[in-house]
């Protein structure tokens, strides 16, 4: 999503499209001009490509509010070359909510194939099964055929496409989360397998949505995992407690050897008693640039950071680490008294215990401290 840029709002929703989507209508209007050494042809294929453009904007709109239904909000709404993404805040823990959102995209589908149906019955066209007469159909008739082909492809059990959604769903009524989570991304990249078989036989097309199919499938599974091992644990569970701060008025220098005899990369920088911001290695670096090592950790430190409170579910602070442009979370107590750093290479080490079967040791006296 970094190659991507914003073009707008939809019912609140930020709308971005993916640098290489440009390519797209490029590739289609030169293709359109190819077939008769026609603009107009050129022309027809570039207004049918923005009109597939909404089509899918509409989609992935409906997966948006029918998660609004239930309180998730959507983080935005992102244009690729290979189709819309719609990134919510969060998955619902309800398997027939989930059901819900997933089926609403199709759904939206269909609505719009019956009044393009109604178009083209009402003019006198049909879709002949010649593949040969797809270039003479009229746009109406693509969009009618394209709008069928979205409904029925997404519904494909390939997690994590909305068919596979569907199906781990479904699952997910009768056994464990987790479980129907590893079943529906194993059947995924089964599917995705079958994808790249036919993608080097049918349209290289299918190669791409199989790439995606099989990487989806494999970080949604390791993402529900994850969740599943932070159930019931909080951030005093599994923060760092010996650490080295900065004072805000302190040099550079200091800072520099802090980094270069510790085994910290990122240092919570302090002004009377309280976190005020974090200086990180990224930050030290371009402040040694920029003032020649005689500049202070104020100057270069960034101020914008997230707090975790020790006693907070530690899920609940990972959502926040995961958008802080700084790589610790200072943990705060009750009296914003700086007690831990929590950051992505201790969160590592504590799945890589879990995973292993042991239960790390409790660093509190709190005895809900085990999974």
């Amino acid at each position: 999503m970094r190659w991507s840029a914003s073009i707008g709002k939809v019912l609140g929703i930020d709308l971005r499209i993916h640098a290489a989507f440009p390519l797209l209508l490029v590739w289609a209007g030169w293709t359109g001009y190819a077939l008769r050494s026609s603009w107009a042809d050129a022309r027809e294929a570039v207004v049918f490509v923005l009109l597939l453009f909404a089509v899918v904007i509409l989609h992935e709109l409906g997966h948006a509010m029918a998660a609004r239904r239930y309180g998730i909000e959507t983080r935005d709404i992102t244009m690729l070359p290979i189709g819309g993404l719609a990134r919510l805040e969060r998955m619902p823990e309800d398997p027939k909510q989930e059901l819900v959102i997933a089926l609403a995209g199709p759904a939206v589908n269909v609505l719009l194939a019956v009044p393009l149906a109604a178009i083209v019955i009402l003019g006198g066209a049909s879709l002949g099964a010649n593949p040969e007469l797809v270039g003479q159909w009229s746009i109406w008739e693509r969009l009618l055929a394209t709008n069928i082909v979205l409904a029925v492809f997404n519904m494909v059990p390939a997690f994590p496409m909305d068919g596979g959604r569907v199906l781990r769903a479904l699952m997910a009524m009768r056994m464990p989360y987790v479980q129907a989570t590893n079943v529906a991304a194993a059947i995924g990249q089964g599917f995705a397998i079958l994808m790249g078989f036919a993608g080097l036989v049918l349209n290289p097309f299918l190669i791409l949505i199989a790439v995606f199919v099989w990487i989806g499938a494999a970080q949604e599974a390791m993402g529900v995992r994850f969740r599943a091992a932070f159930q019931g644990v909080r951030v005093s569970d599994v923060m760092v407690r010996s650490f080295q701060t900065l004072n805000a008025d302190a040099p550079l220098a200091e800072a520099t050897t802090l980094l270069m005899t510790g085994f910290q990369a990122e240092f919570p920088v302090m002004e009377e008693g309280r976190v005020v911001g974090c200086l990180t290695k990224n930050d030290l670096v371009r402040g040694l640039s920029e003032s020649e090592g005689r500049g202070t950790v104020a100057q270069f430190a960034t101020r914008e950071i997230c707090l975790a409170h020790a006693s907070e579910p530690l899920i609940d602070a990972l959502k926040r680490l995961d958008q802080d442009a700084c790589r610790v979370m200072p943990v705060v107590d009750f009296g914003g008294t700086l007690v831990g750093l929590l950051t992505p290479d201790n969160i590592a080490e504590f799945l890589m215990v879990h995973s292993a079967g042991a239960k790390p040791l409790p660093q509190s006296d709190d005895p809900q401290w085990q999974l």
